[in-house]
């Protein structure tokens, strides 16, 4: 196959969809792999060292979609990357469809594309593998994120997570014990806040419980979610339903309870949001106040530990990645379900895709 990795357009995107490491074992499998240039530079990764391990260097972002019938991409394309991309291409990457617009949808539909979102890879047992270490790069960095919104030069309340011997540490509440959930719960706890966490799956909760004895646990009722955002300092919202939108489980009128300038960080805003008060920020500008309180609602957070996330997304991805490149699209989804579910859109035909109006683009 010719495998196109371009330089990713989003505001505030350093990732690269593969790191030399991933075109090396590629080209030595007789792939052709076209790397646009500087691809890799946020990341770390300079032109010379794909170059070295057989890539070929193309310097315009038309050639790097316009040669590829596979393109390895971290975000879904933009509408102006959408001309250069050649009818029928295979695009993997983390697409996050069920929150795109629906004009979009079709444009993807009419150019018969397959589209394969690596956050919807799903194996037997349940677990998402492409999207597992991204959420633990991403629950590390919430809680020095949110340790840095509770200052008061950031426009916090002032707070320590943690507290000292005299003055009491924040209450973190953590809304969904899945990936994320579970690692930002070590995250907080290492920092000394007192952290309790909702779920509806008591399985999920046991483990929480299990492993953090000092951590209070709930079924996230909606009364117990409205109690817990009430006394909290900082709300983590991470509720994760692969391929589809996430529900609403913090209205605005528990949000209009909390303390002023609390914190809610929206971890599910790539997915649309479980949030009613949020909207897409950036890592330029992260935050806003609605109702008096903090909203965090940046959907790339991994993007800003680049170098990391690329590694990442290389050892997670790549079984899937190989399998396409050499089996072919079809052969993969008719051999790996893992695969197949993560299909969104397969010859321009849905497979496994909820889309909704309004979406991000």
């Amino acid at each position: 196959m010719n495998i196109g990795i371009p330089k990713e357009k989003r505001p505030f995107e350093f990732r690269v969809g593969m790191i030399p490491a991933g075109v090396q074992m590629l080209i030595q499998q007789g792939h052709v792999c076209y790397v646009e240039h500087d691809a890799g530079l946020a990341a770390g990764f300079s032109d010379p060292e794909y170059q070295k391990v057989g890539a070929r260097i193309v310097y315009s972002p038309e050639e790097a979609f316009g040669r590829a019938d596979l393109l390895l991409k971290v975000t879904r394309p933009l509408y102006t990357e959408l001309e250069w991309i050649q009818p029928g291409a295979i695009i993997a990457g983390l697409l996050h469809l069920a929150a795109t617009k629906q004009d979009k949808i079709e444009l993807l539909k009419s150019m018969n594309l397959t589209m394969v979102a690596y956050e919807q890879i799903k194996l037997p047992d349940g677990t998402v593998p492409v999207r597992r270490p991204l959420s633990q790069i991403g629950a590390a960095l919430a809680a020095q994120i949110a340790a840095h919104q509770m200052q008061n030069d950031a426009g916090g309340k002032g707070m320590l997570l943690g507290g000292i011997e005299s003055v009491a540490q924040a209450e973190v509440v953590i809304i969904g014990a899945g990936v994320f959930g579970s690692f930002a719960t070590r995250a907080f706890v290492g920092m000394g806040a007192r952290v309790t966490v909702l779920d509806t799956n008591m399985d999920a909760l046991n483990r929480i419980y299990s492993q953090y004895p000092c951590v209070g646990t709930m079924m996230a009722y909606p009364h117990n979610i409205a109690r817990a955002c009430e006394k909290a300092d900082v709300v983590v919202a991470a509720v994760l339903v692969p391929g589809e939108r996430p529900p609403i489980v913090v209205t605005r009128d528990m949000v209009m309870a909390m303390k002023p300038h609390s914190l809610i960080m929206d971890i599910s805003i790539d997915e649309g949001g479980c949030v009613e008060t949020s909207r897409l920020t950036t890592h330029e500008n992260p935050t806003f106040v609605q109702e008096g309180v903090i909203h965090y609602c940046v959907p790339n957070i991994p993007s800003v530990v680049a170098q990391t996330s690329s590694i990442a997304i290389l050892n997670a991805a790549f079984p899937f990645i190989d399998q396409i490149a050499n089996k072919g699209i079809d052969e993969a989804v008719s051999s790996n379900p893992a695969i197949e579910l993560g299909t969104a859109l397969l010859h321009g035909k849905v497979k496994h895709l909820v889309s909704m109006l309004p979406g991000k683009g």
